[in-house]
């Protein structure tokens, strides 16, 4: 069933370009942020964002709610969601939060779609998309890195996502499939070494990217593994900070030490490296979508490439669902949205307009 009101919580960069990209794409948009925030081309409401009875009221006359907030809040947002009955997205990439929402999709009115961002959400609809390509599936491998363009120092990086979500995917274990096996690993681990566009970059394992994939591939395929890309060198030196220096023990503390030695930066770039390996006619194949994405202008005002390639993804399976494309109601994986049409949204044309690469 169509949907048009929708409200947008959390008005950060990501939030406040989500807003702006579904008004643009027709929705009828309120945003609602725990602060007041003015000049916005939508009505904005100020609630506790963390209280039950503000979110209810606020979302009572809506349609649908997407929720860019941190991910600690989205499992008190989904439950107020469920309760009135609306369609609920998000972009977290936290297991326990997706594990509650995909609990509460049991017995939804709407659909329930979490993990709706860069990784999961969009690398996971591009593998799905290259494994499709194959008679059988030997293996799917998700690459995705937000970096500065021109890094300095040892690091080589700039907190342009939110420090508690990196915190936690370079803490929490990463669930993989190896050698036809759902099992999970360390975070850090597994290093390697890739090239974009002649760019050296390393990859390592980090928690959260797969969303629900290995889960749907299990016994179908016998490797799949999501890593983060950095340039050369991050990963032993997060190593040393988290572990040898203990900073694991006070997530909350490493996340203001990280943010306050490298801040965001403007010009940036977003890494995708996605591949799939299977048989076709008795020959094994490789496919792949690699891309470099990079600031775009969007209404008038310049955008990182963070901001704008996580905001568009989510919009555009609101879209989708809005438009017939996908169930109305339920538990949405993100490798059940199928890519080509994704791409021919209104907001899902911007993946193939804001890039350099090649690919399938």
């Amino acid at each position: 069933m169509s949907f048009s009101k929708i409200a947008v919580l959390g008005l950060g960069k990501v939030g406040h370009l989500a807003a702006e990209l579904l008004a643009e794409a027709g929705f009828a948009v309120t945003g609602v942020d725990a602060r007041a925030v003015s000049g916005c081309p939508f009505p904005v409401k100020t609630t506790d964002l963390a209280d039950p009875d503000g979110l209810n009221d606020v979302l009572k006359d809506q349609e649908a709610v997407l929720s860019c907030l941190p991910y600690h809040l989205n499992s008190g947002v989904s439950t107020v969601a469920h309760g009135l009955g609306i369609h609920y997205f998000d972009l977290t990439e936290d297991v326990p939060t997706t594990k509650h929402i995909r609990d509460l999709a049991e017995t939804a009115k709407g659909v329930m779609a979490p993990q709706c961002g860069l990784a999961p959400g969009f690398v996971g609809i591009v593998g799905a998309h290259l494994a499709q390509m194959f008679e059988k599936v030997r293996s799917i491998r998700l690459r995705v890195g937000a970096l500065p363009q021109n890094p300095t120092g040892l690091l080589g990086y700039a907190f342009n996502w939110s420090p508690e979500g990196v915190v936690n995917e370079y803490l929490n274990d990463c669930e993989v499939i190896e050698e036809g096996v759902h099992k999970t690993v360390s975070a850090m681990e597994w290093l390697e070494t890739i090239y974009i566009d002649g760019v050296k970059l390393e990859a390592f394992t980090t928690s959260g990217g797969l969303g629900t994939m290995c889960e749907t591939y299990a016994d179908h395929i016998e490797n799949l593994d999501y890593k983060t890309m950095r340039y050369p060198g991050h990963v032993q030196l997060m190593n040393f900070f988290f572990h040898e220096l203990l900073m694991r023990e006070n997530r909350e503390m490493a996340g203001q030490i990280l943010t306050h030695a490298k801040p965001p930066v403007d010009e940036d770039v977003v890494y995708v490296h996605v591949a799939a390996e299977g048989w076709t006619e008795g020959q094994l194949r490789r496919k792949e979508y690699v891309r470099a994405y990079y600031p775009l202008e969007i209404a008038g005002k310049r955008r990182t490439a963070i901001a704008w390639t996580t905001s568009a993804s989510v919009v555009a399976v609101i879209e989708m669902v809005r438009d017939g494309l996908l169930p109305a109601k339920g538990f949405l994986k993100q490798e059940d949205i199928p890519l080509l049409p994704y791409l021919e949204t209104r907001t899902g044309r911007y993946y193939k307009t804001g890039h350099r690469g090649r690919g399938s």
